[in-house]
């Protein structure tokens, strides 16, 4: 049974997150349309396993997250409120569905589904780290409105 998570996070720590995924998913995108295909999807590949292990762990026990619990938050001030960790961990959630599928249909051989899939996670990771605003986050919300997901 996995373990409950605490009251909140840090609001910080997933927009540090997207911020270095952004740039990843960015780097991605070039590669694979200026012809480094292997090179994409192996990075590509690497980000969706920071995805699924976000989703699966939870957003503080990703790579990313503990960079910025260890290194970043101990430099800032106490942030004026939390939030829920759940919609960020589901938006990794839906971050992973997006590149896993551009990983394996990478590996059929559809070439171009790598950076289309990165420049598509890319929009979203920068939305986050730019304005704040999480597609996932949103579409998780809705999700628990629609009573898909059970309010707890």
């Amino acid at each position: 049974m996995p373990r409950p998570e605490p009251a909140g996070i840090d609001p910080r720590g997933p927009r540090f997150t997207a911020a270095v995924t952004a740039f990843l998913l960015l780097v991605i995108a070039v590669l694979g349309f200026g012809g480094a295909a292997l090179a994409a999807w192996v990075l590509l590949a690497i980000v969706s396993a920071v995805f699924a292990w976000s989703a699966i762990a939870g957003v503080r026990r990703n790579p990313f997250g503990l960079i910025f619990a260890r290194l970043v938050r101990p430099r800032l001030s106490p942030p004026d409120e939390l939030e829920d960790p759940r919609p960020p961990t589901f938006a990794q959630g839906v971050g992973f569905a997006v590149t896993i599928a551009g990983v394996i249909l990478g590996a059929a051989g559809v070439a171009a589904a790598v950076p289309i899939a990165a420049s598509l996670a890319f929009i979203a990771a920068f939305l986050n780290a730019a304005f704040g605003y999480c597609l996932g986050c949103q579409l998780y919300l809705l999700l628990v409105r629609a009573r898909v997901i059970p309010r707890t």
